[in-house]
């Protein structure tokens, strides 16, 4: 009798996450988020009903034998109509607006890991800091990208003295008051309404994370509220 499979003793891996932009012409404007991101586009191909399809991947020095793969692709036709209908159900964005779609975003707004979102782990966080440096500043000034990011990060929580100093040092973290759910890591978010997902494709939040190494606990290992 073959064992039942969740019982198989198998080494695992995420495969792959599949992303939707909102707009089918804006796949090149995607695509060059996702790049930004530090992902490597492998695949850049032209879909039938318009829009493009993209392959990525997240470590191109990592194997990338069929896991660690980001697909994005454009919001298909029938989502697109469904959350048409979902927004004048609501009213979205009109004086009568339904209150819960207040809520939901206000929810978002205080914590971004509240709705669907991507994590990333990065080991440095040299890295982390200029990739966010760079977003809020092309959030900023880029005619393509101005209004369309948010960026918001949380320094690690106090109490080891040598990453406070670093810290306090840190070109992103340093006037930072919000903390991580955990000790010994960081994290930093960026929303994009280029991207869609949640109940009104309002859009997609990717998270990227450092922890400092040498310590047992970290925001991982050990969640504090």
């Amino acid at each position: 009798m073959v064992a039942a499979s969740l019982n198989v003793d198998a080494r695992k891996t995420l495969g792959h996450v599949n992303l939707h932009y909102r707009n089918p012409e804006e796949g090149p404007l995607a695509a060059r988020f996702m790049e930004l991101l530090g992902f490597t586009k492998v695949l850049d191909m032209e879909i039938p009903g318009g829009g493009r399809f993209y392959q990525f991947y997240v470590d191109s020095n990592a194997s990338n034998n069929g896991d660690g793969i980001l697909y994005l692709s454009p919001l298909p036709k029938s989502q697109r109509e469904l959350i048409a209908v979902i927004h004048m159900a609501l009213q979205v964005g009109t004086a009568n607006e339904h209150p819960a779609v207040g809520k939901i975003r206000a929810a978002h707004a205080k914590d971004p890991e509240s709705d669907f979102h991507v994590g990333l782990l990065l080991d440095s966080l040299e890295a982390l800091e200029a990739t966010m440096l760079r977003l809020k500043d092309l959030a900023a000034n880029d005619p393509q990208l101005k209004g369309r990011l948010k960026v918001l990060v949380n320094r690690a929580r106090p109490g080891t003295p040598e990453v406070d100093a670093r810290m306090d040092a840190s070109p992103l973290y340093r006037d930072v008051t919000r903390y991580t759910y955990g000790r010994n890591g960081v994290q930093a978010f960026v929303e994009t309404d280029i991207l869609a997902s949640g109940p009104l494709a309002d859009g997609v939040v990717i998270e990227l994370d450092y922890v400092f190494p040498g310590y047992a606990e970290n925001l991982f290992t050990v969640v504090e509220m």
